[in-house]
C-alpha cells in the first residue's frame, strides 16, 4: 500500500508572507502558515495545497533568461484564453513584472496565448491559455 503523499512547489523569499499573499490573489486561493513550520507560508486553493514559500533572508532573485540553454522548472498558471488578458491584467496590478510573450514579444496584451512574468520576488512563472481549467 502507497503511503498518502502531497507534492508542493516551494518559492523561496526573503518576504514570504508577500510573495504568498502575491499568489493566492492572483490564483484566488489562501495563504497561511505551514503546520509546524514558521519559516513556510502554504497557498492552498479548491483542490488543496497548491504552491509553498519559505523564507530565506538571502533570497536573490534568479536571472531571466536562464544562462545558456539551460531549462528550470516553472510554475504554469492556467487561465481560460477569454480570460488571459484579464488574468494578465490581475497579475501586473498585484506586482507581476512582464518577462516575455510568446515570440520574444515583452508588452502586456501582446495577444499571445503563453505570457512570462516575474513575480514580486524575481521568480519566473507563466500565465497560458488553457481551455477548460476550472471555473471560479
Amino acid at each position: 500500500m502507497t503511503v498518502p503523499k502531497t507534492a508542493v512547489l516551494v518559492l523561496d523569499s526573503a518576504e514570504p508572507e508577500v510573495l504568498a499573499r502575491f499568489y493566492a490573489e492572483l490564483t484566488g486561493a489562501t495563504a497561511g502558515p505551514a503546520e509546524g513550520d514558521g519559516d513556510l507560508i502554504l497557498v492552498t486553493g479548491r483542490t488543496g495545497v497548491v504552491l509553498g514559500v519559505r523564507r530565506d533572508p538571502d533570497h536573490t532573485p534568479p536571472s531571466w533568461p536562464p544562462p545558456g540553454e539551460a531549462q528550470r522548472a516553472e510554475l504554469r498558471i492556467l487561465v481560460a484564453e477569454r480570460s488571459l488578458d484579464e488574468a494578465e491584467r490581475e497579475a501586473v496590478t498585484l506586482g507581476a513584472r512582464p518577462l516575455a510573450a510568446e515570440g520574444g514579444e515583452t508588452r502586456p496584451g501582446s495577444r499571445t496565448t503563453l505570457r512570462r512574468y516575474a513575480d514580486p520576488a524575481g521568480h519566473p512563472f507563466v500565465l497560458a491559455a488553457h481551455e477548460g481549467p476550472p471555473e471560479g
